[in-house]
């Protein structure tokens, strides 16, 4: 599914060179729900926008449904992250000036996607995500964990391949929190392949495998299998 071989990433100024990513390997399978964990500065954001398709790499290979994606130009890698990725961010990233619905139609709409089939999608992840009777609100009309939950019902209206979730709690209360997770490990349940960056290691004990990032590398991969009857989530 997502494979990262020798990926480095260095961003450079004209005095500074700063290594983000080195020597860094991971491979994700189909299905499964992966936890990317580690200190503020290890590489986590970078790898998440790499693995998005949202920045490019300065060295090494990226293989995402088997396809190389380095080698592509700016048009297929577009379509790629439109069609194949979904992504779920700590601030939402809603329009405030649009619905609930028109929010989730926003991805749909790029993709020249007719009416009907959009409207079929719109109000299965809605409906999913439990908020079917707030399609017309706006995002200042709702809790932050309602918002949230909008910005999964954007990333799901897709089918993406691959679900990137970047500390999906982070400004949540617990409650909230609680509540968001618990509809990702729904969402892993029935066949998702999901990769979240947290801080938090009750969230992260709650994927299925972890991954943990120092300095820019993979600096341990823990193959356990966690049971989904974790520990309650702490607040962000």
């Amino acid at each position: 599914m997502l494979k990262m071989t020798n990926l480095s990433k260095v961003y450079r100024t004209e005095v500074v060179e700063t290594h983000a990513l080195r020597d860094f390997n991971l491979t994700v399978e189909e299905g499964e729900f992966v936890a990317v964990t580690g200190p503020s500065g290890s590489g986590k954001t970078t790898f998440l926008t790499i693995a998005g398709l949202l920045e490019g790499f300065t060295a090494g290979r990226y293989e995402l449904d088997g396809v190389e994606v380095g080698a592509l130009g700016d048009t297929a890698r577009s379509r790629i992250r439109n069609e194949k990725i979904g992504f779920v961010f700590q601030a939402f990233n809603l329009i405030p000036d649009l619905n609930v619905y028109d929010n989730v139609d926003v991805p749909l709409r790029y993709r020249s996607m007719k009416t009907d089939e959009r409207r079929r999608r719109i109000g299965a992840a809605l409906e999913r995500v439990g908020l079917a009777s707030r399609s017309r609100h706006y995002p200042s009309e709702l809790s932050g964990g309602q918002q949230q939950r909008v910005a999964i019902a954007r990333a799901l209206a897709g089918s993406p391949r691959l679900l990137l979730a970047d500390e999906p709690t982070g400004n949540l209360d617990s409650q909230m929190a609680r509540s968001v997770m618990e509809l990702l490990e729904e969402l892993h349940r029935d066949g998702a392949t999901i990769v979240m960056v947290t801080h938090d290691p009750q969230l992260a004990a709650r994927a299925q495998r972890n991954v943990h990032v120092i300095d820019g590398q993979v600096l341990d991969v823990s193959d356990e299998v966690r049971l989904f009857a974790a520990p309650a989530v702490a607040a962000a």
